[in-house]
C-alpha cells in the first residue's frame, strides 16, 4: 500500500466517523422531513444503509450485530452497525472473505470500500439535505467517489440507484457537478 492509498477498514473508519456527525447533527423534528432521494424520509436514509451494511456481510455468511430500532434511536442503530462492520474489516480473516459479485470475483473489503464507503458520502449528504444542516462535502470525498461513479458505467443507473444525471453549468463545483451526475440537485 502506498502512502497515498488507504485501506478499507481505514476509509470505512474515516467516512463512517462523517456520517455518524451527520446523524448526530440531525434535529429531533426532522427525521421525517423528506430527503431528496424519492420516497424517503431522513429516517429512511439511515435505514437503507443499515439494511445496506447489513445484506452486504451476509454475502460472504456473516452478520452484523443488531441494535435499537431506526425507529426508535437512528443514532444508536446506526452505531450498532458501524462498530460491528468496524470490527469485520479491522480483522483481515473476514474482510478478505470473497465471493462472486456484480462486477466479478471480489472480496468483502473491496465492496465496503467500493459501495458501502461511497454511499457514507453521498447518504450522507441526502441526511444533510434533508435535514437542513450542513451538506458540506470535503473534497477529497468528492474527487474519490466521482472516480468510483464514473467507473461505474452504466450500472449506476440500475433501477434503486441513481436518478438520470440533472444538468449543470459547465462553471460548477466539483461536489454540484457529481450530485448532479447521481440525479441529485445541489
Amino acid at each position: 500500500m502506498t502512502s497515498t492509498e488507504i485501506s478499507p477498514a481505514q476509509r470505512y473508519r474515516d467516512l463512517a466517523a462523517g456520517f455518524t456527525a451527520r446523524i448526530d447533527a440531525v434535529p429531533a423534528d426532522r427525521w421525517d422531513d423528506n430527503s431528496p432521494c424519492e420516497g424517503w424520509t431522513a429516517r429512511d436514509v439511515v435505514r437503507h444503509v443499515l439494511d445496506s451494511e447489513r445484506d452486504m456481510v451476509k454475502v460472504v455468511g456473516l452478520e452484523l450485530a443488531s441494535g435499537p430500532s431506526v425507529d426508535d434511536d437512528p443514532s444508536a442503530a446506526w452505531a450498532a452497525v458501524r462498530d460491528s462492520m468496524q470490527a469485520i474489516l479491522d480483522d483481515p480473516s473476514k474482510s478478505t472473505l470473497e465471493y462472486d459479485g456484480h462486477f466479478g470475483r471480489t472480496n468483502l473489503g473491496a465492496t465496503v470500500e467500493g459501495f458501502l464507503c461511497f454511499d457514507l458520502v453521498i447518504h450522507g449528504w441526502d441526511l444533510a439535505a434533508a435535514t437542513g444542516t450542513d451538506t458540506t462535502m470535503r473534497d477529497t470525498d468528492v474527487e474519490w467517489v466521482s472516480e468510483i461513479a464514473a467507473g461505474l458505467g452504466e450500472s449506476i443507473r440500475m433501477s434503486g440507484v441513481c436518478g438520470p444525471e440533472i444538468p449543470v453549468p459547465d462553471n460548477a463545483d466539483k461536489a454540484t457537478k457529481l450530485l448532479a451526475f447521481l440525479g441529485r440537485k445541489a
